[in-house]
């Protein structure tokens, strides 16, 4: 077996993990911020699910704030009692404090 030379060591101790790069990339950016917001609206019929999903028309996020437009007012109205509940199930998904507020249009 071949000893590694002096620049094969170093090498080898340069070497970094993928998803740790990639974490260290998304921050000297500043682009961790606009993924998670992608993921919420990506994840929205996952998180909130499919009958809740086909009401929906709309899902953006804008300063912290989450917007869906809804086209079923006893569902609007049943998920503005609930959006704290909405609010944490969304960061619990997303792992971080994403969302300060939801807001239903």
């Amino acid at each position: 077996m071949k000893k590694p030379t002096s620049s094969e060591s170093s090498r080898q101790a340069d070497i970094v993990p993928l998803k740790d790069g990639i974490k260290a990339l998304l921050k000297a950016y500043r682009l961790q911020g606009k993924l998670n917001e992608v993921t919420v609206v990506s994840s929205w019929e996952r998180i909130m699910g499919k009958a809740v999903a086909l009401k929906t028309q709309e899902v953006y996020v804008s300063n912290r704030k989450l917007f869906v437009r809804l086209n079923s007012a006893p569902l609007k109205h049943e998920l503005v009692m609930a959006k704290t509940r909405v609010m944490e199930i969304i960061n619990a998904e997303i792992g971080e404090q994403v969302i300060q507020e939801v807001i239903f249009l």
